[in-house]
């Protein structure tokens, strides 16, 4: 996949764990897990509002678009 997700990141820039922002923004942390690790097929708008509303962010800050070149160079 293409787009890389930097949840990690930008938690920590904030300093909250991911369990706070399950209780914060009423998500499962199955469902955080699976977006921080890369694994989600898909994202809603509605869940990516919510993340950006309480880490007070961009879409953009959460989610990366890496083209498939620059991902093969990374593992060489």
């Amino acid at each position: 996949m293409t787009i890389k997700v930097n949840l990690d990141r930008v938690l920590l820039d904030r300093k909250m764990s991911l369990t706070q922002l399950a209780d914060r923004v009423g998500i499962t942390m199955a469902n955080l897990s699976i977006l921080k690790t890369g694994k989600a097929r898909a994202v809603r708008f509605s869940t990516l509002d919510l993340l950006c509303k309480e880490l007070d962010c961009q879409p953009a800050d959460i989610l990366v678009y890496e083209p498939e070149d620059e991902i093969k160079l990374a593992a060489e």
